[in-house]
C-alpha cells in the first residue's frame, strides 16, 4: 500500500510529482480523508506501507505520527512500513513517535551533499541537515536507513557526484538510491532548458557518473539489487520490490496510483475534489483504465528486467500463462548477443553492460509483435 501526502513546503525546481504548497491547508482534514479512504479497504491485507509525497513530513508532527498508528492498525501484516522524510523537517520526537507507531524504515530525499547543487535544485534543506537527521533517525533507534541521490544535475561534475556519494556513505546508511535527473514536463528545470538558460549533462559524463556509483556503492558493501538502488545484505526496499514483481498495490490519497483487480487507476490529484467524495462516501473520482493480458505479459517483463535478479522464467509462466523466452525470443536473441542479456535455465536478466543503457534495451519489451 502506498499512501500520498502531496505536500510540501516549497516546490523543487525539478519534480514532476504532483505536490502543492502546505501553507494555508487544512492539514487535519486531508488526513481525516486519507483514513477515511483506507477504511474502505477493510479486511485487505497488506505486507508493507509506504508514506509518500510530497513530503509527509510537511505534516505537523502528531498527524503524521497519527496517521501511521491508524494505517498500522487497520494492517496488522504490515512487515516493512517506510516513511519518506525531508532532512531538516524531523525531530527526534517525531522519529521516535513513527518508530513507536510501527514505522521500521526511512528514506531521505538528501539528493546532494552539495551546497551548491543542493540551491541549484530548489531544495530546502542544507548538507549539515541531512547529516543531523539521519543521526537523529539512529538515535530514534531505526535500524534500516535510506538515502536518494540525484547525479547528472545541471553544472555538476564527476568530483561533485564523488563528494556526494562518499559523504552518504561516511553516514553508514543501508540503502541508497541513485537517480539521473531527467527533466519532467512542467517543471521549473524544463522551461529553463527550453529557454537555453540551463543545459542537461552530456551523455558520457552521465553514464560515467553512474559507472562510478555502481562501482563504489560495490566495494563499500552494497548489492545493486535493482538499476538506481543499492542496499546491504537483507535491507533491500520490499515495498518497491513489490512494484517491480508487478505485483498488486494500492494508492490511497490524491494523485495516487494503483495496479488492482485488473485495473490501473489514477485518484484525482485535486484535493478538494478528492476529500469531497471521500467524506460523502463517493467513489474517489479518477482514471480507471482495464490492463489487457498482452499488457500484463509486457509490464511484468519490463518490470522484472529492472531487478538484477531479471525474470524469473518460472514465475513468470505461472504468474502470465506464457514462456518468457518464447515471448520475447527475438529482443533475447539480439541483446544476448550483443552482451546486454543473459541467460540461464531460471532466469532471463540484464548483464552490468546493460544497466546504464537499460531504458532502450526495456523498450524492445514494453509491446509484443
Amino acid at each position: 500500500m502506498y499512501v500520498h501526502v502531496p505536500l510540501c513546503r516549497s516546490k523543487c525546481r525539478y519534480c514532476g510529482f504532483y505536490s502543492v504548497p502546505v501553507a494555508g491547508r487544512d492539514t487535519g482534514r486531508l488526513v481525516a480523508g486519507l483514513l477515511r479512504e483506507l477504511d474502505r479497504c477493510d479486511g485487505v491485507g497488506f505486507s508493507t506501507a509506504y508514506i509518500g509525497g510530497g513530503s509527509p513530513t510537511a505534516l505537523p508532527a502528531d498527524q503524521l505520527i497519527g496517521l501511521v498508528r491508524r494505517i498500522h492498525e487497520r494492517c496488522p501484516g504490515v512487515e516493512e512500513f517506510t516513511v519518506e522524510c525531508n532532512p531538516g523537517q524531523v525531530g527526534l520526537g517525531l522519529l521516535e513517535g513513527l518508530r513507536r507507531a510501527g514505522v521500521n524504515r526511512l528514506s531521505f530525499g538528501a539528493q546532494s551533499f552539495r551546497a551548491a547543487e543542493l540551491q541549484r535544485l530548489g531544495r530546502g534543506h542544507c548538507v549539515e541537515d541531512i547529516t543531523r537527521s539521519v543521526e537523529l533517525a539512529r538515535w530514534a533507534g531505526f535500524g534500516s536507513v535510506g538515502l536518494d541521490l540525484i547525479f547528472a544535475i545541471p553544472g555538476s561534475t564527476l568530483a561533485d557526484w564523488q563528494c556526494s556519494m562518499e559523504s552518504a556513505l561516511d553516514l553508514n546508511v543501508q540503502h541508497v538510491s541513485a537517480y539521473s535527473l531527467s527533466f519532467e514536463a512542467g517543471t521549473a528545470f524544463e522551461a529553463l532548458r527550453d529557454a537555453g538558460r540551463l543545459r542537461a549533462v552530456d551523455e558520457e559524463l552521465d553514464r560515467a557518473m553512474y559507472e562510478w556509483a555502481v562501482a563504489r556503492l560495490q566495494r563499500a558493501g552494497f548489492e545493486q539489487y535493482e538499476i538506481s538502488n543499492f542496499a546491504e545484505p537483507g535491507f533491500e526496499c520490499r515495498h518497491n520490490l513489490g512494484y517491480w514483481a508487478n505485483r498488486p498495490f494500492l494508492g490511497i490519497g490524491p494523485g495516487a496510483a494503483s495496479s488492482w483487480c485488473g485495473n490501473r487507476t489514477l485518484n484525482d490529484p485535486d484535493i478538494e475534489r478528492y476529500l469531497t467524495a471521500v467524506e460523502s462516501g463517493s467513489e474517489v473520482p479518477g482514471e480507471v483504465q482495464p490492463v489487457s493480458s498482452d499488457d500484463m505479459i509486457c509490464e511484468t517483463a519490463v518490470l522484472n528486467l529492472r531487478m538484477r535478479a531479471g525474470i524469473d522464467l518460472a514465475e513468470f509462466e505461472r504468474r502470465t500463462g506464457h514462456d518468457a523466452m518464447r515471448t520475447f525470443a527475438e529482443p533475447i536473441q539480439r541483446y544476448r548477443a550483443l552482451g546486454l542479456i543473459e541467460v540461464t535455465d531460471r532466469a532471463v536478466r540484464l548483464t552490468a553492460q546493460a544497466r546504464p543503457i537499460a531504458d532502450t534495451v526495456l523498450c524492445d519489451f514494453a509491446a509484443l509483435e
